[in-house]
């Protein structure tokens, strides 16, 4: 025979929300209290023949107005260098950049991808938008 005894029941604790000191959060930089992401999806056309194309960790969004350096942090439907992707011949291959968020006072950037070697991707003068968020074509 099988006795079953109730179980105590337990009650969530009680969360409370933290004390904030409004004196120190108003001297944090405002860029430190949000994260923010700069998303550039990219679309390579290839109009000749099967070609091979990467990605290089040294690949940056650079303000123009004050030279600061938004560094890559990850990167979808590509690989990173050494390795290759390859793009049929004639297609159209789309891929996505995820980057740090701009400095506010950003208006105007290039996309550069810093190699040692002649081909990396640099897309100059892209204006800035609201949602951080561009399309561009290689």
């Amino acid at each position: 025979m099988l006795i079953l005894k109730a179980a105590k029941v337990l009650e969530p604790p009680v969360k409370t929300r933290p004390e904030v000191d409004v004196e120190v959060l108003s001297a944090i930089a405002p860029s430190t209290l949000e994260d923010s992401f700069v998303y550039v999806h990219c679309h390579y056309d290839n109009a000749g023949m099967e070609s091979l194309i990467r990605i290089w960790s040294t690949t940056y969004l650079i303000d123009k107005g004050s030279g600061s350096r938004s560094r890559l942090i990850h990167a979808e439907n590509i690989t990173m260098a050494p390795t290759w992707t390859p793009v049929p011949q004639g297609a159209t291959y789309s891929f996505l950049l995820v980057f740090e968020g701009l400095p506010k006072s950003c208006k105007l950037f290039d996309l550069i991808e810093e190699i040692s070697q002649p081909g990396g991707f640099e897309v100059r003068n892209i204006y800035r938008n609201e949602t951080d968020v561009y399309h561009i074509h290689l």
